[in-house]
């Protein structure tokens, strides 16, 4: 009876040691995915150098003075995120243009990236950075100031920004896979206003996992791994 016993409990405790060694694995292996090609989204404050946007230029709402800037690229993370090419030069960019009561001024650049950025079978626009000053309402969104000055504007129905003076034409927020050449499926993960997004728009969001093991390959592990405790403790108490 007592070698029964150990013998189901041996039998389940390598259940456990297979869980952990193949959750092991799974956080060990490598990511796949080369990054994203997407429309960063950049703020500057009264002149100051590009930083990351923490919300997406749908819900920011830049002050008069400020800066704004996008730029298409192919990036892992926000640590990888290629900046805008051109400097944050509002005084440049405004010159000439008077505030207006009710009104503020927002200077927009946009860089559409180069060759290696661009999607199969596209290449960015002749001149890859333009600039233009939107002289919008007071409580304007970053989203509004660049539609002001670089329309036709493209957005999926999640509210992500797509393209812009029509760049891309096709595609949102692909990922790309290690030595791919065309982008793959649009990540749900990846949210124009999150900009970061991917800012929704990415934040950056999916592509900043870091490549690690994601939360449902986690649980299920950790699933695997309750269950085979339970039949451990199982066998120790049949007897």
């Amino acid at each position: 009876m007592t070698t029964s016993r150990n013998g189901a409990a041996a039998r389940a405790g390598a259940v456990v040691a297979g869980a952990v060694l193949a959750l092991t694995a799974v956080a060990a292996a490598p990511a796949q995915a080369a990054g994203y090609r997407y429309w960063s989204f950049w703020e500057s404050d009264g002149g100051k150098t590009w930083t990351y946007a923490s919300q997406g230029p749908a819900t920011a709402r830049p002050a008069d003075g400020d800066a704004i800037g996008f730029r298409f690229a192919l990036s892992q993370g926000t640590s990888d995120t290629s900046r805008p090419s051109a400097l944050p030069d509002f005084s440049g960019i405004c010159a000439g243009v008077e505030k207006k009561d009710g009104s503020k001024r927002i200077a927009v650049v946009v860089d559409f990236g180069g060759p290696q950025d661009a999607p199969a079978g596209e290449k960015p626009p002749a001149k890859p950075v333009t600039a233009g000053c939107a002289q919008v309402r007071e409580d304007a969104t970053g989203a509004e100031a660049l539609a002001a000055v670089a329309k036709p504007l493209r957005y999926d129905g999640a509210a992500m920004l797509c393209g812009i003076a029509g760049y891309p034409a096709r595609g949102c927020g692909e990922q790309v896979a290690e030595g791919e050449e065309r982008p793959t499926a649009p990540s749900a993960s990846v949210s124009a206003s999150a900009s970061a997004a991917p800012l929704a728009t990415g934040s950056a969001s999916g592509e900043e996992s870091g490549g690690g093991p994601s939360f449902g390959v986690l649980a299920g592990g950790a699933a695997v791994l309750a269950l085979g405790g339970a039949a451990v403790w199982k066998a120790r108490r049949r007897g």
